[in-house]
């Protein structure tokens, strides 16, 4: 009977905790990740997939944010340096080349979205959720309209939330002529 008693318990706490694991990761609500040593995150629901870094064409006579396009699974995408793209000149002191390293990642804009574009960042940093947060932090008042705020974690460190939807429907964003 004792037996019983402790199987029927082990049930109970497994269910317990994979309710509680799947509650959890429903929680998750943006991808963090860095970018010019700044940290941001992208709304999981307006991200696609994660990339390697990958050959990138160059394109000629494109603003300094746009570094070429891409073969990612037989479909071409437009690359964008995010921080060349938010930062502006602050990041332009390296050439792309050399600023390529291992953790460097391409992460595509969701299909809903419209746009075969992806966005080099320096590295992931994983999954966070509005838990993780807790105080908002001062937009920076050059930000761009895309960076819609800037929430401070339990170590201090500020994180500026973007919005893939506002990023894709900036003019800016979609004239890559220089």
């Amino acid at each position: 009977m004792a037996k019983r008693q402790s199987l029927k318990e082990l049930q109970e706490r497994l269910a317990q905790r994979l309710t509680a694991a799947k509650s959890e990761a429903l929680t998750a609500t943006w991808l963090a990740i860095e970018a010019g040593g700044r940290r941001y995150l992208l709304p999981l629901v307006q991200s696609g997939e994660i990339f390697p870094w990958s050959t990138v064409q160059a394109v000629p006579y494109t603003k300094s944010w746009y570094v070429g396009v891409a073969n990612l699974r037989g479909g071409l995408h437009g690359v964008v340096d995010l921080a060349d793209l938010v930062q502006g000149s602050v990041r332009r002191s390296a050439r792309p080349a050399e600023r390529i390293t291992s953790e460097s990642r391409l992460v595509s804009l969701h299909g809903a979205l419209g746009l075969n574009a992806v966005l080099w960042i320096d590295r992931l940093l994983g999954l966070r959720n509005p838990g993780a947060f807790n105080a908002m932090g001062e937009r920076p008042a050059e930000a761009p309209g895309y960076v819609t705020r800037v929430l401070v974690d339990a170590q201090g460190q500020d994180w500026q939330e973007l919005d893939l939807q506002l990023l894709v429907s900036e003019p800016e964003f979609l004239a890559v002529a220089a």
